[in-house]
């Protein structure tokens, strides 16, 4: 199911009220609504985030990993509003109660049958132009993931076999073929 899209002119308020339960992201005015996510999106949602976060830790590093629902006002205004599966911080001043306040270092969208057209065109455009470092798309279906290097101006495919580099880290791979596993 294509995320549903709503005509433009919507604000942040208009996310705030919509009733509990219903999930939307806000892109340039547009509310996009978005469906839950299935269980193998949590599975790999929930692996990703655990590689990360240890790695983190385990380094003593400053940046923050965060999971969906997770807020992330993208331009410093009241018309976009995204909930990425994961996104890291690594400037903490970005960062209050309500979520993050401008561009996240590093998002991952693990892709679902009504994302598609969401995670690989509108949220790539919007991400690319809001200063967003390292953008990784997930995608289960095609057993493929599509690194952006937004600041290298690189874009690289790799399947669910592969061990994948993170740009913004000198020393953290992910192996896809661990964290693919059912």
């Amino acid at each position: 199911m294509e995320a549903a899209r709503q005509i433009e002119g919507h604000t942040i308020e208009d996310i705030y009220e919509l009733p509990d339960g219903k999930r939307a992201e806000l892109i340039d005015g547009q509310i996009y609504f978005m469906a839950p996510p299935g269980t193998k999106h949590q599975r790999l949602a929930g692996k990703l985030f655990n590689k990360i976060s240890n790695y983190i830790q385990d380094n003593h590093g400053t940046c923050e990993p965060f999971i969906a629902p997770f807020a992330v006002f993208l331009d410093g205004d009241d018309k976009n509003y995204v909930e990425p599966d994961i996104s890291v911080i690594c400037d903490e001043g970005k960062l209050d109660d309500k979520g993050c306040h401008g561009s996240p270092d590093w998002i991952i969208e693990i892709v679902s049958p009504g994302s598609k057209r969401m995670d690989y065109y509108i949220k790539l455009f919007k991400y690319r132009t809001a200063g967003v470092r390292e953008y990784w798309i997930v995608d289960s279906m095609e057993k493929c993931i599509t690194v952006y290097d937004f600041e290298h101006e690189e874009v690289e495919k790799y399947t669910f076999a592969d061990r994948i580099r993170v740009q913004i880290y000198d020393s953290l791979e992910i192996d896809f073929s661990e964290i693919s596993r059912e």
